[in-house]
């Protein structure tokens, strides 16, 4: 599928996931068949720009492209600016969320807060497409509350201002991650414009991807929590896709080195103190569900050093490593890719 220009090279896309779709994440899920991601959302608010979560964000050095940078705010002004800001930084995509459901997101009239006021989606719409010369693309969700569903308003408008690409999450903000998404709805706003549509929501598995695809009719699948911990999942959906076959599970080695691997970037991106505090969610969720992954996570999460923390994740492995040689030989419990 094409995103304005840019065509991508499969229709798998890594979906921007606050405080985990960092440039370390997403090289990973590229590596491993992504064809595109998107950054983790970054403010508008401009005092904000020059803090030291903003600039990680904000770093794309290096990245395979396009490089698309989401954008979170509610002043149109603010927004548009934002996205002149993140195209001079290297943005060759400019995503506006209007997705995230989190409290203190919604509570600054950002994220999918903005579905309540359609007047200001349509003004916030028109003045990033007007302020910049790269796609601009939208990531919401089906409504702010059950029963008030508006997305077909919204996405027809959001056509209507030039927007390249849809990204629908199949819930509203009210559901939050409750109950389950629901494709009828993306199905249906598919059937009423002409610019691409991204599925999202509970794809956990190759055979999920194929059944929203063919059920919705959209042109790509948006997967976002059941990456993490597992970024070959790109690999294995695409391999169903293209096959109708299934890929063996990674081996313990390869899982181990991808693993290591990871950490090592989180390390160089992040440095020594921030590095090994946020690579402890990454070594979680790599280790659910595996044999004694409770106690060695309790240990893991005391380690203070990089350089310790790469040696008891090592040292797991090496045990994980006598007791099999594929991941599934020492899964413990089944998994629900989902949990948040």
């Amino acid at each position: 599928m094409y995103i304005g220009p840019y065509q991508l090279s499969n229709n798998l896309i890594v979906a921007p996931m606050a405080g985990v779709t960092d440039r370390p994440f997403r090289t990973l899920c590229k590596y491993f068949g992504a064809g595109h991601a998107v950054s983790e959302m970054m403010t508008a608010d401009q005092t904000l720009r020059m803090s030291k979560k903003s600039l990680y964000r904000a770093n794309f050095d290096g990245e395979l492209a396009p490089i698309s940078a989401q954008i979170a705010g509610s002043d149109p002004l603010e927004l548009a600016e934002a996205a002149r800001y993140q195209v001079s930084n290297g943005a060759q995509i400019v995503d506006i969320n209007m997705g995230c459901p989190a409290k203190k997101v919604c509570n600054k009239l950002a994220g999918s807060a903005l579905l309540k006021d359609e007047e200001l989606v349509a003004r916030i719409l028109d003045a990033v497409v007007e302020a910049v010369d790269v796609p601009v693309t939208l990531k919401t969700r089906l409504g702010y509350l059950n029963g008030q569903e508006n997305i077909l308003r919204v996405a027809k408008r959001a056509e209507q201002a030039g927007i390249a690409a849809l990204a629908l999450h199949g819930r509203t903000r009210e559901d939050m991650y409750l109950n389950t998404a629901r494709y009828d709805l993306i199905k249906d706003v598919k059937n009423s414009i002409q610019i691409p549509v991204i599925a999202n929501g509970d794809i956990d598995s190759p055979e999920k991807a194929k059944l929203v695809l063919e059920h919705t009719g959209a042109d790509a699948v948006m997967i976002g929590r059941a990456a993490q911990g597992r970024p070959w999942i790109f690999r294995e959906i695409s391999h169903y896709l293209n096959t109708g076959e299934h890929l063996a599970a990674p081996s313990i080695l390869e899982v181990k080195e991808v693993l290591l691997g990871h950490l090592s970037e989180l390390y160089t991106f992040y440095g020594e103190y921030s590095g090994c505090r946020i690579a402890r969610k990454h070594i979680a969720w790599y280790t659910k569900g595996l044999r004694s992954s409770n106690e060695f996570r309790q240990n893991m999460y005391k380690v203070e050093s990089t350089t310790d923390q790469a040696k008891v994740v090592e040292a797991y492995f090496d045990l994980l490593l006598d007791q099999g040689s594929i991941m599934s030989d020492v899964q413990t419990e089944k998994l629900n890719l989902l949990d948040v």
